[in-house]
């Protein structure tokens, strides 16, 4: 069976604007546009819903297709009814978004923001938390007074489902027998794409099923990613920061990789991340899960992960 992943126009827009796998990555050129002045907005959140406070991440890119980086924005959310491009704008919550680095890339010296830069000085997001009290369409609407640039602004309208799709915060995490290192049913690939050109890496990463650490009541840190074949291009840079939080918190809590593919060229899922991440013939990636010690998830992040949002709650967490 074909999987299709999640929101694929999406993901290729946000992957060309924050080419976040490092290495000699070319400009963006291209990709979306806008009226001129107009600055354009991407939701980079896979799976928004009616509810509590919940983080929304946002892409920018000025006229001229460079990266909006750094510093805050202003985002105005406005709900827009059921039907997309049917309702009258009604106010709703106004927030400010904070700028997220991409794991592995260094803020630059005197990056105040917002400013307008080039893939090699400004991949990132911009993150902010905000309840939604409607199912239905909503546009976000983020004001930015960038450097040399002067004030932009831009929209891009999103969906709020009634609940969640994927397992949220308060949510009991699910108890699946995950692929480790020692598997013996599955191709080492299936445990890490990565595997596929040698020996299985991070194997600090495969040690435990997530099964196994809901029954020993341990809290885990759980990344599911396919660092080889991800659409986002962020899995490679999440999974490398997860498994460098394992090196300096595994006295807090197990660390989990979970591979999506089986068989990526026969496009099976591995039962694990279908069961977590896998709805209709959509699959979003990357995802990151902390579950406490009670086997409910504590926080969860899609699509871009960072060690400023994690480290905090590992923190918290009581020694093993």
């Amino acid at each position: 069976m074909f999987i299709r992943a999640a929101r694929i126009a999406l993901a290729a827009v946000i992957a060309t604007m924050l080419v976040a796998c490092g290495g000699n990555e070319p400009e963006p050129q291209g990709g979306p546009s806008g009226p001129s002045g107009e600055l354009i907005v991407q939701v980079a959140s896979y799976d928004i819903a009616v509810g509590d406070e919940g983080r929304v991440i946002l892409g920018l890119l000025t006229p001229a297709q460079l990266f909006v980086s750094y510093g805050t924005v202003d985002v105005e959310f406005f709900y827009l009814g059921t039907e997309e491009g049917s309702g009258k704008a009604q106010p709703g919550p106004t927030t400010t978004g904070t700028f997220l680095v991409i794991p592995g890339d260094t803020e630059p010296e005197g990056a105040a923001g917002p400013i307008a830069a080039p893939a090699s000085r400004g991949r990132g997001v911009y993150a902010t938390e905000v309840a939604f009290d409607r199912a239905g369409f909503w546009s976000a609407q983020v004001t930015a007074d960038v450097e040399d640039e002067g004030r932009l602004t831009g929209n891009a309208v999103f969906e709020v489902l009634k609940e969640h799709a994927i397992p949220a915060p308060g949510d009991p995490a699910l108890k699946t027998d995950t692929l480790t290192i020692d598997s013996k049913d599955a191709p080492e690939a299936a445990v890490d794409s990565r595997a596929a050109q040698g020996d299985i890496p991070d194997p600090e990463l495969h040690q435990m099923t997530i099964a196994e650490t809901i029954q020993r009541g341990e809290p885990s840190l759980v990344v599911f990613a396919t660092p080889v074949y991800c659409v986002s291009r962020f899995c490679g840079p999440i999974t490398d920061m997860v498994a460098d939080l394992a090196k300096k918190y595994d006295d807090r809590a197990n660390f989990i990789h979970v591979e999506i593919w089986r068989n990526f060229e026969g496009q099976v899922v591995n039962k694990g991340a279908a069961d977590w991440l896998l709805r209709g013939q959509d699959l979003s990636e990357p995802w990151v899960f902390l579950i406490g010690a009670n086997g409910r998830i504590i926080a969860r992040w899609d699509n871009v992960a960072t060690p400023e949002e994690i480290e905090p709650l590992l923190k918290k967490l009581p020694r093993l």
